[in-house]
Parts: C-alpha cells; sequence; structure tokens
C-alpha cells in the first residue's frame, strides 16, 4: 500500500479538481486508488452533493450516502474558513491523535494506492497547536503540492516547496493548476522548475472535466 498526500500553496488553487483527476487518471490504467479527505470546511449538509467530499467520491463511483460523505470526511463543519476556526464556530474542536490513527488506519486498510486531499495550505490550522504540514510529518507521507498560476502564485510556491524540503518530506512533485486571468502558466511552471531542484513542475491548463485526459495528468499518474 502507498499514500500520497495532496496539499496546496493555499485555499482554492485546485486541490479537489486535482485529487479527481488523478483518480481518473489512474482509473484509466488499472490502478485501484481510493480518497480520503479526512477533514472539511464550508460543508453544508443540506447540499451534500456540492462538496468537496461528494466529487471525490463520484469520481470513485460510490454515491454521496450520508455514511459515505461521513467515513471520507469524518472532520466536518460549516463556516468556510480553517478548522480551528470553524469547529470553534461550533464548540468542537479536532482531536489531532484521533485524525492521525484515522488517517493512519485508512493507509493500512488500502490495498494500492490512498489519495489523501488535506484542507487549504500547507500551515493552515487544524486546533490549537498543529497545522496541514504537521500532520504531514507525522504521517511521513509523500507529497503532491498544488498551486495556481495567479499573480503572486511563484512565491506562495516556492515557500511551499522550501518548507517540504527543510522538513525532509518526500515531495512527490508540484501541479501548477491554470488560473483564469492569471499569469501565463507555462513562464509559472518554467519559473518555479528553476528554484524547485529535483522536484517535477507540472503544468495543467484548465480542462473541461476531471474526467478529460490529458499529458499532465499522465506524467503525474506515472509518479505513483
Amino acid at each position: 500500500m502507498s499514500a500520497v498526500f495532496v496539499t496546496g500553496t493555499g485555499t482554492e488553487v485546485g486541490k479537489t479538481f486535482v485529487t479527481t483527476a488523478l483518480i481518473h487518471a489512474l482509473r484509466r490504467r488499472g490502478r485501484s486508488v481510493d480518497a480520503l479527505k479526512p477533514v472539511a470546511s464550508g460543508f453544508d449538509p443540506v447540499q451534500p452533493g456540492a462538496s468537496d467530499t461528494a466529487l471525490l467520491l463520484a469520481a470513485l463511483r460510490r454515491p454521496p450516502t450520508e455514511e459515505a460523505i461521513a467515513r471520507m470526511s469524518p472532520w466536518r463543519f460549516a463556516a468556510p474558513l480553517s478548522p480551528d476556526m470553524a469547529a470553534r464556530r461550533e464548540r468542537r474542536r479536532i482531536d489531532f491523535d484521533a485524525l492521525l490513527a484515522d488517517t493512519r488506519r485508512a493507509i493500512d486498510q488500502t490495498p494500492d494506492l490512498l489519495l489523501i486531499e488535506g484542507i487549504g495550505g500547507l500551515m493552515v490550522p487544524l486546533d490549537e497547536r498543529h497545522t496541514v504540514l504537521d500532520w504531514i510529518v507525522a504521517l511521513d507521507a509523500r507529497v503532491l503540492l498544488v498551486g495556481g498560476s495567479y499573480l503572486g502564485g511563484i512565491s506562495h510556491a516556492l515557500t511551499a516547496l522550501e518548507l517540504l524540503r527543510t522538513r525532509r518530506l518526500d515531495t512527490a512533485a508540484m501541479i501548477v493548476s491554470e488560473t483564469p486571468c492569471g499569469v501565463d502558466l507555462s513562464e509559472t511552471v518554467a519559473t518555479i522548475a528553476r528554484f524547485a531542484g529535483a522536484v517535477p513542475i507540472i503544468g495543467l491548463p484548465r480542462l473541461p472535466d476531471a474526467e478529460a485526459a490529458h499529458p499532465a495528468l499522465q506524467r503525474a499518474a506515472d509518479l505513483f
């Protein structure tokens, strides 16, 4: 079994799209792949089908039943805020040890590849003391970093890559997702790559949907 933690340089950079697109790309290769998104904020229980969790389940060809959503995303919060803030609004908190145990159990139970989608960016707080980066370090998981081609995205990308390098994490690749009205994608990729060392930097143009095949996704799938 193996696991890849999909994290971002920030929020709204395309983590869920990349994760679902990778699920389709890997399944086309005959791989057995599963997904997990343990923490979700901005979750509307009245419209669960609109959630990122439901999109992941759809990519796995599973109906977004209440049970399936609860299993994939045990920590769900209504407010579209960082998990610590969203949980506080509901007088709840994320038990970091329980989060680790739940994630490790899912990894152990996955026969082939598990894609773990994080929440927000690397340094988003989960509770009073822990960030998403602490979660990744505790798991010692391979990392797939997702960023955007928006203005300022290069600095965000290089900061995140430096954090991952400093923590000695295995960064499989970074995917730069094309941002509407952003900076040229190929130029952004080339600039990040000059500073990224051995980490592959893959540019992903905007696709009609996550099921669309593209060489960038094939290249990413080859890494796993």
